[in-house]
């Protein structure tokens, strides 16, 4: 039976208490803390976390799609997906999708994950949930929305959940919505939203997935139902069907946030995490009408390597200490340019060309003496410096192989802090990196204390958005100190 083979998800290190939203706007405070995605996150580099989480350990070459599931993609006229399978070296024969415009695109991409094996067009699936929302300043949401990620890697062999049927219903209502022009979330007033829309739709997609398989109120171990702002809700659809809300999943609102279309798919993993054999979990999602699904877990969960998933996200975590951040980070103010040339227009000829060494982050190794070497593609695209030909330790000539720097650690040769340049998040840090087996390099280093960096500190690459030209999101990797030390890093 088809089901989930591996899980992964993504929680960005920084954290708002939200009494910093209190204390710039007052208003109505509301406790917990918010998942704030970096200047250079988004939905696309949170996915591609998520996914590493995921497939750390398993055959990339194995895997047939890869959907990409959000309400914020960067792009209107563009997969994202395609971007992502790209970064996790994914190969070119595989099926790329993007589902969006609804909150339930995780469960809506699931579903669609599920019929595709068992239709026989796939064999895995990689169905990656990601959203990085906004609420307008002043508003509830600004405070109660969160980013995240999470990825579900679905197969037929080496399931750890099976998933034994599913139901699905659609209706038009608008509760929550975003036009094409609008950077902000907009909803209607709740009792309309969650009472018409929430409690309504959800209550009665589980009901007729209880009734289409015969399920009873006391069949499942765990309620995976994800939340709307209001989390009490999610107790009265429970109590609405004879439920038992004490095993309802967390809906991560103290921790993270509502994280829209990702949120179904992160309270999945983190219900997996603590997850024995043999259970049975009830899952569903809304959003313009409703998914559900009943899984049983397998004991093939107990064979699954740690994940870093969202337990351990969360509790790696670095608080930002004021609100003018986060403002500065979302671009909701404009900052000073700076008094620098602007950066040239962006090649697209280039960026494909030297697609694998941006987004794959791949160099070279000597098939004479095994020395990997890199150069970075800024140098490829500016300068003229041409690709590697000549080792830098034997001389070989023309005697390379393609080599994946991405899944390395590194080690901080040395460093550098510049407080005049221009950037998002002062000061703007360079660090010189040798990897683990060979090769150096110079990276951009992200979610740092700059005054914890030292030489020698040991960094993780992570896939990040460098800048943005003409409407082309330019990505790449920057190093990272490592974020989860035990080493479980991919």
């Amino acid at each position: 039976m088809a089901g989930i083979v591996s899980f992964g998800a993504y929680v960005p290190i920084h954290r708002m208490n939200r009494t910093e939203f209190h204390r710039a706007w007052a208003g109505f405070p509301i406790p917990g803390e918010s998942a704030v995605a970096a200047y250079d996150e988004d939905t696309i580099t949170m996915g591609v976390e998520a996914a590493i989480d995921c497939i750390r350990d398993f055959d990339r070459q194995s895997i047939d799609a890869v959907f990409l599931a959000t309400t914020t993609c960067p792009y209107k006229e563009k997969l994202g997906a395609s971007i992502i399978a790209t970064a996790l070296d994914l190969r070119a024969g595989i099926r790329t999708m993007d589902i969006t415009g609804t909150l339930r695109a995780g469960t809506t991409a699931l579903a669609t994950a599920l019929d595709a094996i068992n239709a026989g067009s796939a064999r895995n699936v990689l169905v990656v949930a990601s959203d990085c929302r906004l609420g307008a300043p002043s508003g509830m949401l600004e405070q109660m929305l969160g980013s995240g990620a999470a990825a579900l890697l679905i197969g037929t062999d080496g399931v750890i959940a099976e998933i034994e049927g599913h139901s699905s219903l659609s209706d038009e209502f608008s509760g929550v919505w975003r036009s094409d022009d609008d950077l902000f979330v907009r909803s209607w007033e709740d009792r309309m939203t969650l009472e018409k829309g929430y409690s309504a739709m959800l209550s009665e997609a589980i009901s007729a997935l209880m009734q289409k398989y015969n399920l009873q109120a006391d069949s499942f171990d765990k309620l995976v139902i994800d939340a709307p702002t209001n989390v009490t809700k999610q107790a009265a659809v429970a109590k609405k069907l004879d439920l038992d809300p004490a095993k309802i999943q967390d809906a991560l609102f103290l921790t993270v946030g509502n994280t829209g279309a990702a949120l179904a798919s992160m309270m999945l993993v983190a219900a997996l995490e603590e997850a024995s054999p043999d259970q049975t979990m009830l899952y569903a999602s809304y959003g313009n009408g409703a998914d559900s699904f009943v899984l049983r877990t397998t004991a093939a969960l107990a064979n699954l390597e740690p994940r870093r998933g969202i337990k351990r996200h969360i509790e790696s975590k670095l608080m930002l200490s004021n609100y003018e951040t986060y403002l500065r980070w979302n671009g909701i103010i404009p900052l000073d340019a700076g008094r620098r040339p602007d950066p040239p227009p962006a090649s697209l000829t280039a960026l494909y060309r030297y697609r694998n060494e941006i987004l794959a982050l791949y160099g070279a190794r000597c098939l004479n003496c095994g020395t990997p070497q890199y150069v970075n593609p800024s140098a490829l695209l500016t300068t003229g410096v041409t690709p590697i030909r000549i080792c830098a330790a034997c001389h070989a000539k023309d005697q390379f192989e393609p080599y994946r720097f991405a899944d390395k650690q590194a080690t901080v040769f040395t460093f550098t802090q510049d407080n005049l340049a221009a950037g998002m998040d002062p000061p703007a840090i360079t660090a010189v990196i040798d990897f683990d087996g060979g090769g150096r390099a110079l990276f951009d280093v992200t979610d740092r204390d700059p005054s914890k960096l030292d030489v020698d500190m040991r960094v993780e690459m992570t896939f990040r958005k460098m800048f943005t030209n003409n409407g082309i999101h330019n990505y790449y990797w920057k190093a990272r100190p490592i974020r989860c030390e035990d080493g479980n890093n991919g």
